[in-house]
């Protein structure tokens, strides 16, 4: 029996795609371990929305080889389908598979036997035509299931059409079936997640069905506690579908919308398909139904031709603005994207000192918000995640808790007062005779 170990980059989509693929090895007879237990195959699912993504591929390669000299090599994702002949001249690298052959990979690589040269799997882009089912199941607390795959949107700074093709999507009733199937483990939480989910329901290229429509088929699924919302356009992101959600049976208040900039001169340079006037009707609407949401925010710093002027406009807008936390990403250029034959290029320099402004933004704009909800009751999702002797979780609005280790408490959920912030900025519990109560 092989040993094969896997190793995700990237995002939420990536990590269902992961525990889809892992589970294939599972029923062909492969047994599952850990990265550093010399493994016979390592598969590397990988990531390239920045240029540090690549780095840690070649990173990670670099190690599986000192752990398993002998080890078969594969990589995957993003990453892969955009240089393919790059990755496979990487030392160490046996096979790399494109967008279209990454769910094939055990027929592909039958017998996972090295070759002198890395063998290359990688179709043009267009090829990638099939929606791939997939989610994550034993891997975490929560499962990311997948319900869309691909985008139509061309973002100037965006590779990821390039990546994973065009938007498309699985049928409600096949989500459905899956959600069904999840409930019957012991999962609580499922993310909904893919590349532009509020453009869920294209099937060939037409659309059959809509974002609305899915969530509205999944609060009706029993078994499972909470339905969280991965990431949606603002443009997407109905004032029908807010109304939805604040109103739903299991769909928690926690959205994360994509700004990307608060300059409207910066938002149509990106080829963004919204201004930052939608982004605030968006905001005050889920607020407004939702005092109590918990709303993040990407943010992309150093865009080229990104003035002082201009960036002052996107950092006063998200002070002022009922945000709750930011992504920050300091922009890089990514090849074969149009920012990256654009002009006025914002030197790296700036770009940092501009980032750690928004990052230190974002630090207060979270406490500000666990502040708000102090006195409040909410559900906790602990998590088997321990670190000197606490457990953490996350309320329905994506607060973080702390709590004295308790293994009866894993994956379980329990009712909370919040009552303080430690100095680790989250929220401490303890559960005294009477129950599990917040402390400060």
């Amino acid at each position: 029996m092989k040993k094969v170990a896997f190793y995700t980059l990237g995002c939420k989509l990536n990590y269902a795609e992961t525990s889809t693929i892992s589970r294939m090895f599972d029923n062909k007879g492969y047994e599952k371990v850990g990265f550093e237990d010399k493994p016979d195959i390592f598969i590397i699912n990988t990531c390239s929305v920045t240029e540090n993504a690549d780095k840690k591929c070649k990173k990670i390669v670099r190690e599986a080889k000192k752990i398993s000299p002998d080890g078969f090599v594969a990589i995957i994702g993003c990453y892969a389908q955009l240089k393919p002949r790059e990755i496979s001249e990487i030392a160490g690298v046996d096979a790399v598979l494109g967008a279209a052959e990454k769910f094939r990979l055990i027929e592909l690589l039958d017998g996972f036997a090295a070759n002198q040269e890395a063998k290359v799997y990688a179709s043009e882009i267009k090829e990638a035509k099939d929606f791939n089912h997939a989610f994550s199941l034993h891997d975490r607390t929560r499962t990311f299931l997948k319900v869309q795959d691909g985008c139509n949107y061309g973002c100037a700074f965006c590779t990821i059409p390039l990546a994973r093709g065009k938007s498309r999507s699985d049928t409600i009733e096949n989500i459905l079936g899956t959600a069904k199937e999840i409930a019957q483990t012991d999962v609580k939480e499922v993310v909904l997640t893919g590349v532009n989910i509020g453009d869920f329901g294209i099937e060939n290229g037409k659309r059959k069905e809509s974002f609305l429509d899915l969530i509205r088929a999944l609060d009706q699924v029993e078994g499972i506690d909470r339905f969280r919302i991965s990431s949606i356009e603002p443009n997407l992101l109905t004032n029908e579908a807010i109304q939805f959600v604040a109103a739903s049976r299991h769909f928690v208040p926690h959205f994360h919308i994509p700004l990307q900039s608060g300059s409207n001169t910066l938002l149509r340079k990106m080829g963004r398909r919204y201004l930052r006037e939608l982004y605030e009707d968006r905001v005050y609407k889920i607020k407004s139904l939702m005092p109590h949401c918990c709303i993040g925010a990407d943010v992309i710093v150093g865009f080229p031709g990104e003035t002082e002027a201009l960036f002052l406009e996107t950092y006063n807008f998200l002070k002022e603005l009922p945000v709750s936390y930011l992504h920050v990403f300091t922009y890089s250029e990514r090849a074969n994207t149009r920012a990256a034959e654009m002009e006025d290029v914002v030197p790296m320099k700036i770009r940092n000192k501009r980032s750690k402004m928004l990052r230190i933004l974002s630090e207060k704009k979270r406490r500000a918000f666990y502040e708000e909800n102090l006195g409040k009751t909410f559900q906790v999702l602990f998590e088997e995640d321990i670190e000197e002797g606490k457990m953490h979780g996350f309320t329905e609005n994506y607060i973080r808790i702390s709590a004295k280790y308790d293994p009866l408490l894993i994956n379980e959920i329990k009712e909370v007062t919040l009552a303080g912030i430690n100095e680790k900025g989250t929220v401490e519990v303890f559960e005294p005779e009477n129950g599990l109560m917040a402390h400060g």
